[in-house]
């Protein structure tokens, strides 16, 4: 009878080399979960800044026709809605979310505040929309805190935090 010896290799994972898996897991980690929350919350604002900017057509059909600009589900005599649907990331409800200063006029600023299902280190930052004298809108934010996390990085370079 011949004798056969087989090679028993090793089987399974030991335990320093289940350690190492674990630690390596743990710095990628560390190291993701913070880059994650910045670009969640760059897009939350860039989003928002998109959707105040869909306003300025309006509001500028609104200035030529000598109307007011309002954001009210039913506009009165001389009013024009600027046409705002309602948004998760501001706060408010429906057209509400959306102040107009100086709606009478050439120069009227529309704002929006984050808040609703924004991010905790975007919540209560103001966004802007200025229309000067000559034609031209400026975007601008202000609020956020840096306690909260906060960073001016945040803002679209076309609308600086300030």
């Amino acid at each position: 009878m011949k004798n056969i010896q087989m090679n028993h290799g090793q089987k399974g994972f030991t335990l320093i080399e289940l350690m190492i898996v674990v630690a390596i897991i743990g710095i990628l980690a560390a190291i993701a979960i913070p880059q994650y929350q910045d670009y969640t919350a760059r897009s939350q604002v860039t989003r928002v800044v998109s959707e105040i900017n869909s306003l300025r057509s309006g509001a500028e059909a609104a200035i030529l026709q000598g109307r007011t600009i309002v954001s009210d589900a039913a506009p009165g005599d001389g009013e024009e809605d600027l046409g705002w649907t309602e948004s998760n990331l501001v706060d408010g409800d429906g057209k509400d979310q959306v102040d107009v200063d100086g709606g009478d006029g050439a120069t009227p600023t529309i704002s929006v505040t984050l808040g609703g299902d924004a991010g905790a280190n975007v919540a209560d930052v103001v966004i802007s929309l200025t229309r000067a004298a000559d034609g031209s809108w400026t975007c601008g934010m202000t609020g956020g805190d840096s306690d909260n996390g906060w960073k001016d990085s945040y803002a679209p370079t076309a609308c600086p935090h300030s």
